[in-house]
């Protein structure tokens, strides 16, 4: 207040204040722009397509390409994609032995096994043999998880490595049985 009176600006002020038509600012030419919007009518499919087209534009969620591949995701995902498998095999055997039980009872499949070749039955046991080794191991590895054990990173790549091994040392274990 003291400053307003000292400097003179009251009645500046005051008059700005009370009558604010009086206040014209100028732009300069070159600041004056064009506000005007047009607009045209589309169909709502034309908006389908015109959306279809932004979303196509954008860029899609950096996910997986800016992270280096870890352990610890790897096998996650691979502990999900095994357990899926097992389980469709596990409920595709048991549905096809309850449509057709005198095709798939033991005896019919020993045979029919009995009858390849022995390179086919050594990648058919690695191909079963794998999966269900590594999610054998990794559940042991999840329930040391759930008791406290092997928490820290260090501790969740160690188990990592360990599961690996137990899992490549039994795949072959079982493949040759």
């Amino acid at each position: 207040m003291l400053s307003t009176r000292a400097l003179g600006l009251a009645p500046a002020l005051r008059q700005a204040a009370f009558s604010p038509g009086k206040i014209r600012f100028h732009w300069p030419k070159y600041c004056e722009f064009d506000f005007s919007v047009q607009t045209q009518s589309l169909k709502p499919e034309d908006g389908t397509t015109i959306l279809n087209t932004q979303r196509l534009q954008r860029p899609s969620s950096p996910h997986f390409t800016i992270y280096e591949p870890q352990l610890t995701w790897i096998g996650s995902i691979f502990n999900r994609v095994t357990g899926v498998g097992l389980g469709f095999l596990l409920y595709g055997f048991s549905l096809a032995y309850l449509v057709a039980p005198g095709t798939f009872d033991s005896t019919h499949v020993i045979e029919f096994v009995g009858g390849l070749p022995d390179v086919v039955k050594y990648a058919g046991k690695f191909i079963l043999a794998l999966p269900f080794t590594f999610h054998s191991w990794n559940g042991i590895r999840h329930l040391l998880w759930d008791s406290g054990k092997f928490l820290t990173v260090k501790g969740a790549y160690s188990t990592g490595y360990a599961v690996l091994g137990a899992t490549a040392i039994s795949t072959i274990v079982l493949m040759f049985q």
